[in-house]
């Protein structure tokens, strides 16, 4: 379990927020957890109960049915559900779509839009990654071309977490191929729209109760007002929300690594081997022990930046720093609890088979570790 106390980015009635959270998981989440496995996908009744529970967008503003709170909160949802070994998308609409919206968003998109997103009937992803582009989002093809008061959306997105359920989808286009990072604008396209569809759900190596698509424009008519704030200025608003997606990285890296390493310490106390305790041995105490250092390190680290990020001070590189930093301890303590499980741990009836699939990915999406090492280095 993640420990409360000693905790720096959090107060008393943060911590009773906690304890609601768990209350809800045990209820909705948890009984639910191996039939999304199984099935590729959450259903979208999940996605209300867990709305009508207040853990959706929770910093939406009151006006439009949110609770208007700051982002510790979307921190303790996102630690607790990685802890829980959950890959749903909901930290993705809690924490990146709907502040674009919020941020940018105009009067008429936020009221048509916010109240759904945190009541669990509107489903939202966001569609950046093509075929041919991964990193580089100044290399994409799709186009939203103006004719009169209408773009007409062409191109196509892959790895596009929530595809599958998505009501919503804010699509990096370009508006102006000519003009580079400034020709990118961000367009909303509606599940209904005429020419959009969904290709499979794709065969992932792990997280996969999360449903991630292909997605398809083809002659996709919506109006200009459909653009997200102003034309042209996708890339800067990307560039600008990168910092809280990749923390929100890194809290799900320190949850997933916690949870490892509590199921590590678990089974190598029950196992026995040679007439004594795994945990007995001096190498398995050492290792663990080498790992609960770097936890240490790592929360108060997290706390730290959570709170400079609640300040408005998290900069870019620090967040990049975060993400590299948090999911390679979550890989490392992934595949060192699941080597202390020995063959149990390639076994998918045991939670750390689940918990290193999952993990992963976490050093690639939101920017691969080789990348954040890139953003690093030219602070230094």
């Amino acid at each position: 379990m993640i420990a409360t106390s000693g905790r720096t980015a959090y107060d008393a009635d943060l911590d009773s927020f906690r304890d609601q959270v768990r209350k809800v998981f045990d209820k909705i989440l948890q009984p639910n957890l191996d039939r999304w496995e199984e099935e590729g996908i959450v259903d979208r009744d999940f996605w209300r109960a867990y709305g009508e529970a207040g853990l959706l967008c929770p910093q939406v503003p009151t006006e439009y049915g949110g609770l208007g709170l700051d982002y510790r909160y979307n921190a303790i949802i996102g630690e607790e559900l990685a802890y829980a070994g959950c890959s749903a998308g909901v930290t993705l609409q809690s924490d990146i779509t709907v502040d674009y919206l919020i941020n940018y968003g105009s009067d008429e998109q936020r009221a048509r839009w916010l109240p759904g997103m945190v009541s669990g009937d509107v489903i939202t992803a966001i569609a950046m990654t093509e075929p041919g582009t991964g990193s580089d989002l100044q290399g994409i093809k799709t186009t939203a071309k103006r004719d009169g008061n209408h773009y007409i959306v062409n191109g196509s997105k892959t790895y596009i977490t929530n595809g599958q359920n998505a009501d919503l989808v804010i699509v990096v286009a370009k508006t102006d191929p000519n003009l580079g990072s400034k020709g990118i604008s961000l367009v909303l396209v509606e599940r209904e729209r005429e020419g959009f569809a969904r290709g499979r759900n794709l065969d992932k190596v792990g997280q996969n109760s999360a449903d991630t698509s292909e997605l398809f424009f083809n002659d996709v008519r919506i109006p200009i007002t459909n653009c997200i704030g102003e034309e042209g200025r996708g890339f800067a608003y990307l560039m600008s929300q990168l910092p809280q997606e990749r923390l929100q990285i890194a809290v799900g890296g320190q949850a997933g690594a916690q949870r490892a390493f509590d199921e590590a310490v678990k089974f190598t106390k029950d196992r026995k081997a040679f007439g004594q305790a795994i945990f007995d041995f001096q190498n398995t105490r050492f290792t663990l022990a080498a790992l609960k250092t770097k936890l240490q390190v790592g929360w108060a680290h997290l706390d730290w930046a959570i709170k400079r990020h609640v300040a408005g001070e998290l900069t870019a590189a620090e967040a990049s720093a975060a993400k590299l930093f948090h999911t390679e301890l979550q890989w490392e303590a992934c595949d060192t609890a699941l080597q202390l499980h020995g063959g149990a741990g390639y076994m998918n009836e045991y939670p750390i088979a689940r918990l290193w699939r999952d993990a992963r990915v976490q050093r690639i999406y939101g920017g691969t570790s080789e990348i954040m090492k890139e953003v690093v280095a030219r602070t230094i």
